[in-house]
């Protein structure tokens, strides 16, 4: 299955190669992937019965919500809500059984815990983003193109680090494992040194002896290592 994603991944990695300011590659692919389900569930998949089961049963995470908003489609948007609020107000309602047996809350309890921990968008995204980190290490053991634009990588924030540790893990041999442990982790240690650097010194600057020096590349140190220890998934809000 991972052969479908080696297209995506190889366009990420080489855009992060060529240009350092994209950041992790691993994020790219996840905003790409959040991207393309926010279009098709305000677009094509809106009125596709199969689709609006499955958004009335999950629902939306706040995030997805909010990014829903601020797009062109507010009807589609609308119209999603109304059928999920119609099927809630069933779900909600208390239960013959419950009332029989003194908990007639219990059917709302358990419906909203799970309504709280489901997101349609989010569980697309994280089916079609665990094939793309299979996939990464699927072209590191197959392909000596890949592992060099591993080594050119700017970074991988840390949770797309350890995911891509535990996927290598997994799917590479020991000798592979081991090449493929020295070369994410020297880029790993030559980003962390140099953000540290960054943000040393960007803490510098508010000491007046340091007033007349040069910031140096340290004005967007706090955003990128906020970026860094975790992640940068979402980006600017899409008003489309």
């Amino acid at each position: 299955m991972e052969q479908i994603y080696t297209i995506p991944v190889n366009e990420a990695f080489d855009a992060s190669a060529a240009d350092r300011t994209c950041g992790c590659p691993m994020c790219a692919l996840y905003r790409k992937l959040e991207e393309n389900e926010l279009d098709l569930i305000l677009g094509a998949s809106m009125m596709e019965p199969d689709i609006r089961i499955q958004t009335n049963k999950e629902g939306f995470c706040r995030t997805h919500y909010d990014m829903m908003f601020v797009r062109k489609n507010r009807l589609g948007m609308a119209l999603t809500l109304e059928s999920h609020l119609k099927e809630l107000a069933e779900d909600l309602s208390g239960s013959l059984l419950g009332s029989l047996t003194g908990h007639p809350e219990a059917k709302p309890v358990k419906r909203i815990a799970a309504l709280e921990r489901s997101c349609y968008v989010c569980r697309r995204i994280e089916f079609h983003f665990q094939h793309m980190a299979e996939t990464v290490t699927l072209l590191f053991d197959t392909d000596e193109e890949f592992v060099k634009k591993m080594t050119a990588q700017p970074y991988f924030c840390l949770p797309h680090y350890r995911l891509l540790l535990e996927k290598a893990d997994i799917r590479l041999g020991k000798k592979k494992m081991a090449q493929f442990f020295d070369i994410i982790s020297k880029v790993q240690k030559h980003y962390l040194d140099t953000l540290t650097e960054d943000i040393s010194w960007f803490c510098k600057k508010f000491d007046y002896r340091y007033d007349q020096e040069p910031w140096k590349n340290s004005k967007d140190s706090v955003e990128r290592a906020i970026k860094f220890l975790r992640s940068d998934l979402h980006g600017e809000p899409n008003k489309k």
